[in-house]
């Protein structure tokens, strides 16, 4: 199973990055990703599920532990068919 993952952190500092950002910007560059894409205002990542939940785990303990005071966060399936079988 593929997932993807979008997340921000807060609080927002549009001057810097804050501490908390950097973090999770780092790990999710650092973790076995597929279609990384960081930006100023969210953050996606693909790949396999494992990979996807072991980064957001880490993701959520290391921004948390930098400042992070909200981490908003969605994670969905991706390459499901209409049946909800894997794509083969």
């Amino acid at each position: 199973m593929r997932l993807r993952v979008e997340f921000t952190t807060e609080p927002f500092d549009l001057d810097e990055a804050p501490a908390h950002a950097v973090v999770a910007r780092e790990v999710v560059e650092a973790a076995e990703l597929d279609a990384v894409d960081v930006g100023p205002f969210g953050n996606t990542a693909e790949g396999g599920a494992d990979q996807v939940l072991t980064a957001v785990d880490e993701l959520l303990r290391r921004s948390l532990e930098a400042g992070a005071t909200r981490i908003s966060l969605q994670v969905n399936v991706v390459g499901q068919d209409a049946e909800g079988k894997g794509e083969r």
